[in-house]
């Protein structure tokens, strides 16, 4: 009967995300796909603004961008109402998608397999990176297995170190048991896992049915090649180009009582031509197509005993219209992934898994709430021209990714007056860029991008300007005791910064700054070699030929006050307080974290 740390049931979006994030922490994995091998034509292919920062801080962004195809605008079609139209459509409005400022990394489209297969590709690199992939081996995920059942031994639950979980899958006829300390269901819609533990998924029993194709249009529209939304007399239509070049995607919202298994894909594209008149609109070929309906359902809990957990689809079901599927799948698994990995490799406690349910629960369900009202907006007559466009542009900011808001927990504390010191930086959301300098090189960086995905928590201190004496002191205080507080939640054998890492930002004057006024905790000795690594000090200065990146303003940091940002695995927010603060530093921590040194 073979034993894993983590089984996860499916090698989508959510399952190959927590895969990845077990491989950095080196916790051995088993992922049971039923299909036979990667995945090859996904539904999803929307990638929003917020899964491009995930990718990138996977260091996987530069070919992801190289390949997507980058949306910038957005049209609006509605009816000609003209004397001329006779129904046909007519170009109401267009705007930009993504708003200015909201992050340095643009909304693209890019199909579900190469999403998936760019993190596999991650994946193999750090198993290959910690010496455990085996050329010919399955190396974690085991193709073609079905799994048929789930049996917890609650008497066990309590017992860290039991593999108290047994999961029953069938490969072939044959049948395997295997055993393992946690579970994550990532099996879709109809997932089994969620079954088997009788979770029953709660919403709407009204189903709306959906046609999509990927396809080669022939046609005489003018924007193809443009993200668009067309309202017209025979019906609504959505329009994703597609990357390559010609390929585009088309989203057909069908008429009431329509089922499924009924639909033709001669049916889709004679609607589709009606949809556009007066343009023609003819195939040269047709990638793929489907049918389905999809409601927007919840599941009515998202773990069993904490050592069970569903993600994705299989806790969480809605439509298309928004691209926010694979984008929420795969941030279940990058939120649950760390999380596991933090507490299997003795960092944390375990009841730092309850934060997935509490942080991934509520994200699901304003999810939700925004589908529901999107749906309701798309289908329905406008009150007023242009209505259908301003409520989109309105959403941009939703659609991007960027309003998941996790509430105070273990890992995540705002406090009275946090606000004020960094008014651009929230509690409990992703971290926001803004370019620096880095001191070491003068490279000119996005600083989210210095935070990668690698296991490490932040320290990020607004330290001042460290020309000036009571700054330098001040700073040079935190350091000292920053020191002494890394080292108790760091294994006796690795670097300092491998667990807790700092990362400061000075306002001093770029071509007055020394490297010997810095703090040496800021350039520890690590690595193989205990080489001294200068790169965590970046200046914000006007550059010589990238301009100047204003992080204090953007951040809403006044230099002279400074800030200290606690910054999660994730890169979202856990706290923000003063440089003198080191006791609230020092409490968060000893909160969330396991102490592996008694100093």
């Amino acid at each position: 009967m073979p034993k894993t740390d983590v089984l996860i049931a499916g090698s989508g979006s959510a399952g190959v995300f927590a895969a990845t994030w077990l491989a950095i922490y080196n916790i051995p994995f088993t992922i049971l796909e039923r299909r036979s091998g990667p995945l090859d034509i996904g539904q999803a292919d929307g990638v929003q603004v917020r899964t491009v920062e995930i990718y990138e801080s996977f260091g996987l962004s530069e070919e992801l961008l190289r390949e997507a195809y980058h949306i910038l605008e957005v049209c609006f079609w509605g009816v000609d109402e003209d004397e001329n139209g006779r129904g046909g459509i007519k170009r109401k409005s267009r705007s930009i998608d993504t708003q200015n400022g909201l992050s340095h990394l643009p909304h693209v489209i890019l199909n579900q397999a190469r999403m998936n297969g760019l993190m596999l590709g991650k994946m193999e690199s750090v198993l290959k990176e910690k010496g455990r992939w085996e050329v010919g081996g399955s190396n974690g995920i085991e193709y073609g297995w079905t799994v048929k059942g789930v049996d917890i031994d609650e008497s066990k639950v309590d017992d860290l170190d039991s593999h108290c979980i047994k999961i029953t899958a069938e490969k072939e006829g044959k049948e395997e048991v295997w055993q393992a300390k946690y579970v994550l269901g990532c099996d879709g819609a109809h997932s089994t896992i969620r079954k088997a533990l009788d979770i029953h998924m709660l919403g709407d029993t009204s189903d709306t049915v959906w046609g999509v194709m990927d396809i080669y249009p022939l046609t005489s529209f003018p924007d193809i090649r443009r993200k668009c939304t067309i309202h017209s007399a025979s019906g609504n239509l959505l329009i994703i180009p597609r990357e390559g070049g010609q390929l585009v995607r088309f989203y057909i919202q069908l008429p009431a009582g329509v089922h499924p298994k009924e639909v033709k894909l001669e049916d889709l594209q004679e609607q589709a031509r009606r949809i556009f008149q007066p343009y023609t609109m003819d195939f040269a070929g047709v990638f793929w197509w489907s049918a389905y309906s999809i409601g927007q359902r919840l599941a009515s809990q998202f773990h069993a005993h904490n050592r069970v957990f569903l993600t994705g689809d299989a806790c969480h079901t809605h439509s298309p219209k928004a691209g926010q599927g694979m984008n929420v799948s795969l941030q279940d698994g990058y939120n649950i992934g760390w999380k596991l990995g933090s507490v299997l490799s003795g960092l944390s406690p375990p009841e730092l898994m309850k934060t997935y349910v509490s942080e991934r629960s509520k994200t699901a369900a304003d999810l939700i709430i925004f589908d529901k009202e999107l749906a309701k907006m798309f289908s329905r007559k406008e009150d007023y021209p242009g209505e259908f466009a301003d409520y989109f542009v309105k959403s941009g900011r939703y659609m991007a990714g960027f309003t998941a808001r996790y509430q105070d927990s273990e890992i995540t504390s705002a406090q009275e007056g946090s606000k004020d010191l960094a008014k651009g930086i929230t509690v409990g959301m992703r971290f926001p860029s803004a370019q620096v300098i880095r001191f070491c090189d003068c490279k000119a960086v996005q600083l989210q991008r210095v935070l990668q995905s690698n296991g490490r928590w932040r320290i990020v201190i607004f330290g001042g300007d460290i020309n000036k004496a009571d700054h330098q002191t001040r700073l040079t205080k935190l350091a000292n005791k920053l020191n002494l507080l890394v080292r108790r939640f760091t294994p006796p054998t690795a670097d300092i910064d491998s667990v807790i890492e700092p990362t400061l930002v000075l306002s001093s004057r770029f071509l007055e700054t020394e490297q010997g006024r810095i703090p040496d905790y800021f350039w520890p000795n690590s690595g193989k070699w205990g080489i001294r690594d200068l790169h965590k000090t970046y200046i914000d200065d006007e550059h010589y030929n990238s301009g100047h990146g204003h992080a204090h303003e953007k951040y809403g940091i006044d230099p002279n006050v400074g800030a200290v940002v606690v910054v999660r695995p994730d890169q979202y927010v856990s706290k923000v307080t003063t440089l003198d603060d080191f006791h609230g530093i020092s409490e968060f921590f000893e909160g969330c974290m396991i102490e592996t040194q008694q100093l």
